[in-house]
């Protein structure tokens, strides 16, 4: 019986990325025949995708709090790759991503098709990152960061890098604080969920769709308003509010024992 689910799960997977390749096929074309600008459509389109996505993977997801209603840069903790579906369902969102994702066989390119902004870790030139995240956001497209720099367990939060967020500052936006935690048989899913270390996609994918059905609570946090704050302020305040939404309970009973 497992082997069999596991089958079916890859069989509609694959139906899936099947169905990403040839929309991206499709947006290459219209990019070529440069009709007008894609961007919106690019954003909507990916949306409707990842929901599809999202669907083809063995999670549960619940979702709390309020979608914004104005372009914000997101800020999330970071698991896994799984991350991105799961955000990417709930609004037009384009996302910033490691450029080693780039190289990745059709998900790199998948990525690439979908808008998806590159970073290059190390190479220095945030200023001019800076200015074309500011760019995004000013046009009116909601962005995603993940400002820990890299997947964890989930059992603990990284500091935020906030060299990223003098974007949403120059852009005049808002700050969407996002807690994203993974959880299997009621308890934090610190072994199957997570996309860290060595994994690589392949092992990890198979490890995910022989899995039972896990959990995934998603918090939309109080936005962040921009104004008058510096970057390493907003770092801070949106390190706290991810913080206590995905420890802040256990902290307390830790702190009552």
């Amino acid at each position: 019986m497992g082997k069999l689910r596991l089958w079916l799960r890859i069989i509609r997977l694959l139906a899936v990325i099947g169905l990403g390749l040839l929309l991206a096929s499709w947006m290459s074309l219209l990019e070529r025949l440069k009709l007008r600008d894609l961007r919106h459509t690019r954003q909507r389109l990916t949306r409707w995708y990842l929901l599809r996505l999202s669907a083809a993977l063995p999670f549960k997801v619940e979702v709390q709090g309020e979608l914004p209603r104005q372009p914000m840069l997101w800020l999330s903790n970071h698991v896994s790759w799984t991350d991105i579906p799961l955000l990417g369902m709930l609004a037009p969102l384009s996302f910033l991503s490691k450029a080693e994702v780039r190289s990745w066989p059709v998900a790199g390119w998948l990525a690439k098709k979908a808008g998806t902004l590159f970073i290059r870790r190390g190479s220095g030139d945030s200023g001019l990152l800076n200015r074309q995240l500011a760019e995004h956001l000013q046009q009116g497209r909601d962005l995603l960061i993940f400002p820990e720099g890299t997947t964890t367990d989930g059992r603990a939060l990284r500091n935020f890098h906030g060299r990223l967020l003098n974007s949403a500052i120059e852009a005049g936006v808002p700050l969407q604080p996002v807690a994203i935690r993974y959880l299997r048989d009621g308890q934090l899913d610190c072994a199957i969920a997570p996309f860290i270390g060595e994994d690589d996609l392949l092992s990890h994918l198979i490890r995910l769709l022989s899995s039972d059905l896990a959990a995934v609570q998603v918090q939309l946090l109080t936005p962040i308003a921009t104004a008058e704050l510096s970057r390493s302020e907003l770092a801070k305040q949106a390190h706290q509010a991810v913080s206590n939404a995905l420890y802040g309970e256990a902290e307390q009973l830790r702190s009552a024992a």
